[in-house]
């Protein structure tokens, strides 16, 4: 019989032939994989026919309890993408028949509570953030055109790293996106993203490029498409030097771009099919973000806050 580990990579490897996406595929990657790894140290339990509902509810309550290196408890959010990315694992065997179906209910239900989006910046510290990349280096220039392109168009970090020279209309400042479970959709772009990347295009990505029939619009130094991982690592340099209070992610350029959409008056459905979101019921959260905004409007506009004054 295989083992759970033979499995997970069969599973993978389906996940990769339905086109998930990079992102999500990363998340099935690692977390199962704990899950595996936990069940064969702790319980020596190595293959599904030994695995029990029994077991899967230990370890929702070990990932639930379980300390950081600091001492704290995992996130809600930390906890419901172990717990979910295990359950469509167990749900994959369940459908090739590896495990009962029933198997998978043993896992607990993680309700998010509802909050603000954290890791948001004001454009103002956007611009400042943009201004610490070092824009005299092929590398940094890179960066800073990537940075511009998310900002302006809200696109996750995946569907960045996914373009090809074809998918970016430079003319008409509009760019196809292909996100989640290989939908697509148009979005545009400012000026000064178009002015980014057509500078990098014309004078930097020649200097990096190796084969003359690479599609991949952003390249590393060795001429192939741009990697997450140097990315995040180039990113967090730059927040670095910024030196701003919020925790700066890749996903923090597209939060931003929504709640300064929002606040500024965008339509919240134009917003939702920029984002590529099923629904504008995603975008609350953003929406209480303005909430100072409310209050000033109140104060300035209501009629009794006039009499007080």
């Amino acid at each position: 019989m295989k083992t759970l580990s033979e499995y997970h990579r069969d599973f993978i490897e389906h996940q990769r032939l339905i086109g998930r996406s990079p992102t999500y595929i990363r998340s099935l990657v690692y977390c199962p994989r704990r899950l595996i790894a936990w069940l064969g140290s702790i319980h020596g339990v190595a293959t599904p026919d030994k695995l029990t509902s029994q077991h899967l509810e230990a370890w929702g309550h070990q990932v639930s309890t379980h300390l950081t290196t600091k001492g704290l408890v995992l996130r809600p959010k930390s906890i419901s993408k172990q717990i979910e990315s295990d359950r469509v694992f167990i749900l994959w065997m369940a459908e090739i028949g590896a495990v009962p179906g029933s198997l998978a209910a043993a896992l607990p239900k993680i309700k998010l509570p509802s909050v603000l989006p954290t890791s948001v910046l004001t454009h103002r510290q956007m611009v400042r953030l943009l201004k610490a990349v070092n824009t005299t280096t092929p590398e940094g220039f890179l960066l800073r055109a990537m940075l511009e392109f998310m900002y302006s168009s809200g696109v996750r970090v995946a569907e960045l790293l996914d373009l090809d020279i074809e998918h970016v209309d430079l003319p008409n400042h509009q760019a196809l996106i292909r996100g989640k479970g290989g939908k697509e959709r148009m979005v545009p772009f400012g000026d000064t993203a178009a002015r980014y990347i057509e500078s990098y295009f014309k004078a930097f990505r020649p200097l990096t490029q190796r084969s003359p029939g690479e599609k991949a619009l952003w390249l590393d130094r060795s001429g192939e498409r741009m990697p997450y991982h140097t990315f995040r690592r180039q990113l967090i340099e730059v927040a670095d030097r910024a030196c701003l209070s919020v925790h700066v992610t890749a996903h923090t350029f597209r939060r931003s771009f929504t709640t300064e959409l929002i606040r500024n008056g965008a339509n919240l459905w134009h917003v939702k099919e920029a984002l590529g979101h099923e629904s504008v019921e995603t975008l609350t959260p953003y929406t209480k973000l303005t909430i100072p905004d409310l209050r000033k409007t109140h104060a300035r506009c209501h009629p009794r806050e006039k009499d007080s004054r």
